[in-house]
């Protein structure tokens, strides 16, 4: 007997579920991103990264030097959280922190030369991992797929 549960997608016993649970569309969204999110998180803890350390850099990368105001709002990463991750990834020397000249009380964050440098090899675990889940589908629904899910995130207001 398998150890996986029905709803992991790992189970030997491959025989349909019931057909409203099959066509029942959060449902499978909801199936489809808990093997995205798995795949990802392994593959990046295998890098020693984290999704938010990614997030956080690719922000950088496009915007410049931000506070973690800005970042928080621009990555959807909790202000709370935010301390720890640019902690992470200041300990990694990805990113430096030092006071706003305009306002002493708030920290900026700037990618350093090491973070631009580790950006990419990111970029390429994420697209390889992106190819493994999107295996099955042509590129034009691949793009089909981002639009769609896109206009999703969209209209229920996440941040990117």
């Amino acid at each position: 007997m398998s150890n996986s549960t029905p709803d992991s997608g790992r189970s030997a016993d491959r025989r349909p579920g019931a057909a409203r649970l099959r066509n029942l569309r959060t449902r499978l969204l909801s199936l489809a991103a808990l093997q995205s999110d798995r795949l990802v998180n392994e593959e990046l803890t295998r890098a020693g990264a984290r999704k938010w350390h990614y997030a956080v850099l690719a922000t950088l990368d496009e915007f410049g030097p931000a506070s973690q105001a800005e970042l928080s709002s621009r990555t959807g990463i909790y202000r709370s959280d935010m301390v720890a991750v640019i902690k992470e990834l200041a300990d990694r020397a990805w990113v430096e922190r030092s006071p706003n000249p305009a306002d002493r009380r708030q920290n900026t964050i700037v990618l350093t030369e090491r973070g631009s440098r580790r950006l990419p090899e990111l970029d390429g675990l994420l697209a390889r991992v992106e190819d493994e889940v999107l295996a099955p589908l042509t590129p034009s629904e691949r793009d089909q797929l981002a639009r769609l899910l896109a206009a999703l995130v969209d209209h229920h207001g996440q941040a990117m």
